[in-house]
């Protein structure tokens, strides 16, 4: 049935199996088993259920709604928002709200609107909907990070909720007519109807979705309302014996009606009736206000610009509901919905949070500390080498046999089975690589599989229809990873090749290492045993001190060194977060978890490194005069025994074997950090490969659902295409006239607008909508007769009601 005012219409859903996209997240994502959360992944498809299937003006689908839209608001802080493959969770929401207010459109328009209970349930389901319109445009979408629906832009989000507002105002309006109050009260109430459509209209033109039958009924009541407005203003001149003013303000009334009155080729029979129902009241007024002022009172009648302009009465807000305004007022103990789902579930912000405390304090442990104090040793080591250290100290102290050091350094490396272990090492970390990078491309040719379909998509299609994203656009994420693996990659090779390189160099020299004791001093030559003079005594002396100080000071590192990776590895943070988390969760239920809430935890944790760190700069400032008194020390010896070349065979020699220790201990070092980050990488290339597969298939889901929009939508283009043309020379026309208007602080009460001749439209084609297309706003319906009682000055509008059941995709819109 037609009625005086419009409802907004459902959204419609594909079908989407949220439970799926949780399950599979949790399964690859969080440490706990997805069936343990299987209760709640029913109820939350029973509440999308419950929700999308919303279709009557019932009271009831308002607890469905809401219910549904906490739960979303709730899982938000569970879960990242995009954890639905095609769009996100507030994605969801925005839809779901955006059916909570057509439902309260709805709602409003079933009601007996000729009762003053009727109004004025009515005129509060019209602010709650334009509350919720409000939350829609300035809360929800602003945080969707990814592009809001094509039919929710901000002009039309605008347009609706000043539509909302003017109905709600007009229902009081109604009330007040029907309640008999002053003339000059219904005026200013009026006047602000006015100014409500007016806006609403306005914004209207400004937006590819608002249809021009809404835009034509939004213009045609601006004026009708200012026509009232003027009209109870000269009710009240009566009143007050200002028979001048009464006669201007019904010229300025009728004029009104006469512009309202222009569009009566497009509004419906009964906005049609209630304006002639006003223009011959009016007319009669006016007829006897100049016949009686021009025989009786002989008052000045006033111009148009002389007048006052009315004042203003609002009575309509954009009132959100607690439901969604709080959702936290509707989960938990005493919440009317019940507990929220996924409660135990650990919030993916806490395993962010996790995630940056382990980096922060691998970084303080790793960098500041560790490579530190390796560094430090490592210099040692470069200065000994340079300084032909121990060898030379040790071929004069034992000309003949092996040094002690050198013996226990040969049988370390035999226990260890010295080349084949590491040749062993280097095959394995070998095989990781060669694993990682298999997987890392199935994932690369995944994507570059999806992207040609894509493309020949495109080609069938043209891109004009074929609209979606690009598939580098849609999976920004992952390509981004592509090039990321792929500098891991090229960067670990490198460092493969150095640790090959270095192996290499002391291949020789470890091969004697790992022999016998036999085979080492058949390496190593004898020199002829000689009595030390007395300064060389001292001066290898004194050397061999600073060698074992040396020595001691790198033993002294490497114990700090593993107590630091021991100290790290039982610093887990995860129980103190969880606490944090629970008690977050407890004081501010409805609060989203994010990573930034810990930062003062990670500060106060991270204190425990500050004394580590403060050791290392100790270790540096002790280690300098140790290097200048070493040198000193072998200057002193190299000058003792300047001259003797006896021993330097057995010091090459001895020198070149404790070099390939030292390597030997780097390698090791190399091979167990590059098997660690092949490990790692491989997790990292597992994760990519399974999310390439989840984007390609829901690309290819997307993809048939778009084949078959298109394939219904050419279906429909010869129908549609004249009626498309027309509206768009409409909107046009309209945004012509409104782009014309010159800003002003005062409502017009009486506009007269110049507007282009157009021709009435042909009856609407039939279509459907669908997610990508957005939908048109408009398509008043118009019954065989009005009502009996259909004048709005009689006084109050008649009832009507909504039309109920399910929009027919294949009837397109019709608007009662």
């Amino acid at each position: 049935m037609a009625s005086n005012i419009l409802f907004l219409p459902f959204r419609r859903t594909h079908s989407v199996s949220l439970s799926t996209s949780i399950r599979q997240y949790i399964s690859t994502k969080y440490d706990q088993h997805p069936d343990m959360f299987i209760r709640d992944m029913d109820a939350i498809e029973k509440m999308r259920t419950d929700a999308v299937n919303t279709i009557e003006a019932h009271t009831s689908g308002i607890r469905k709604l809401t219910a549904y839209a906490a739960q979303l608001v709730w899982m938000g802080g569970k879960f990242p928002i995009d954890v639905l493959s095609q769009n996100n969770l507030r994605f969801e929401l925005v839809n779901v709200l955006f059916n909570l207010a057509s439902l309260y459109s709805q709602l409003a328009v079933s009601l007996n609107r000729t009762t003053s209970d009727g109004l004025k349930s009515a005129c509060n389901y019209f602010c709650q909907a334009a509350g919720v319109i409000s939350h829609i445009k300035t809360v929800i979408i602003p945080d969707m990070r990814s592009s809001p629906p094509e039919d929710m832009d901000t002009m039309t989000l605008e347009s609706i909720q000043q539509l909302l507002l003017a109905q709600a105002q007009e229902c009081f309006w109604s009330k007040a007519v029907k309640d008999g109050l002053k003339d000059g009260l219904i005026a200013k109430l009026a006047a602000k109807v006015s100014d409500f459509y007016d806006q609403a209209a306005e914004y209207g033109t400004k937006s590819d979705i608002i249809s021009t039958e809404w835009i034509h009924h939004m213009t045609a009541k601006q004026h009708h309302f200012a026509a009232a407005a003027q009209y109870r203003a000269s009710r009240d001149c009566l009143d007050k014996q200002n028979y001048g003013e009464e006669v201007a303000r019904l010229r300025d009334s009728l004029n009104c009606v006469n512009e309202a009155l222009k569009e009566s080729r497009w509004i419906n029979k009964i906005v049609l009736g209630d304006l002639n129902g006003l223009k011959s009241r009016v007319s009669e007024d006016l007829k006897r206000a100049e016949k009686d002022n021009d025989i009786i009172y002989l008052m000045p009648v006033p111009p148009k610009s002389e007048l006052k302009t009315l004042d203003r009465a609002g009575m309509a807000t954009a009132r959100v509901p607690q439901e969604v305004s709080d959702p936290s007022a509707t989960l938990g103990e005493g919440g009317i919905y019940g507990q929220p789902l996924f409660a135990k579930l650990v919030p993916y912000a806490v395993h962010i949070a996790a995630s940056i405390y382990e980096e922060r304090k691998n970084r303080i442990v790793n960098v500041s500390v560790i490579e530190v104090l390796e560094g430090l040793t490592n210099q040692l080591k470069d200065l000994l080498q340079s300084l032909n250290l121990p060898g030379s100290l040790q071929a004069l102290e034992k000309p003949l046999g092996l040094p002690p050091s050198l013996a226990a350094h040969a049988e370390e490396i035999r226990q260890q089975d010295g080349l084949h272990r590491l040749r062993r090492s280097m095959h394995e970390t070998s095989k990781l690589k060669a694993n990682d990078t298999t997987i890392y491309q199935e994932g690369v040719d995944v994507l570059r599989s999806e992207a040609a379909e894509d493309d020949r998509a495109k080609l069938k299609h043209g891109t004009d229809r074929w609209n979606r994203q690009p598939s580098q656009k849609a999976a920004e994420k992952l390509y981004a990873q592509v090039s990321e693996i792929d500098g891991y990659l090229k960067s670990a090779s490198s460092s493969d090749e150095l640790v090959e390189t270095k192996l290499k160099e002391c291949e020789k020299a470890l091969t004697v290492l790992s022999g016998s004791d036999r085979d080492i001093e058949e390496y190593v030559p004898s020199s002829r045993r000689a009595v030390m003079p007395p300064n060389v005594q001292q001066a290898a002396g004194d050397l061999r001190s600073m060698l074992n100080e040396v020595n001691q000071l790198g033993s002294r590192r490497k114990k700090q060194i593993e107590k630091m990776r021991n100290k790290a590895k039982q610093d887990d943070i995860n129980q103190v977060i969880l606490a944090e988390t629970a008690r977050l969760e407890r004081e501010f239920p409805m609060q989203k978890i994010e990573p930034a809430q810990f930062e003062n935890l990670f500060e106060e944790r991270l204190e425990r490194y500050e004394e580590d760190q403060k050791l290392t700069a100790k270790e540096k400032e002790e280690q300098d005069p140790i290097s200048t008194q070493l040198r000193q020390a072998n200057a002193a010896f190299a000058n003792a025994r300047k001259g003797d070349t006896s021993t330097r065979e057995r010091e090459q020699a001895l020198q070149r074997l404790e070099n390939a220790y030292v390597k030997y201990k780097e390698i090791i070092s190399n091979l167990n950090t590059g098997r660690k980050f092949y490990n790692d990488l491989a997790k990292i290339v597992n994760r990519f490969r399974d999310d390439c597969k989840n984007f390609a298939y829901q690309r290819r889901v997307e993809a048939g659902q778009l084949e078959s929009d298109l394939s219904n939508a050419m279906s429909a283009l010869n129908l549609s295409q004249a009626t498309s043309l027309q509206d768009q020379k409409q909107r046009e026309s309209l945004r012509s006239h409104y782009n014309a208007k010159a800003p002003s602080s005062e409502p017009l009460t009486a506009p007269m607008p110049t507007r282009a001749a157009v021709q009435p439209p042909t009856a609407p084609a039939p279509g459907m909508w669908n997610p990508e297309m957005g939908i048109k706003f408009g398509g008043v319906t118009t019954p065989q007769q009005p009502p009996a009682n259909g004048n709005v000055h009689s006084p109050a509008y008649p009832s009507t009601r909504a039309r109920g059941g399910q929009w027919d995709a294949n009837q397109g819109l019709r608007f009662g």
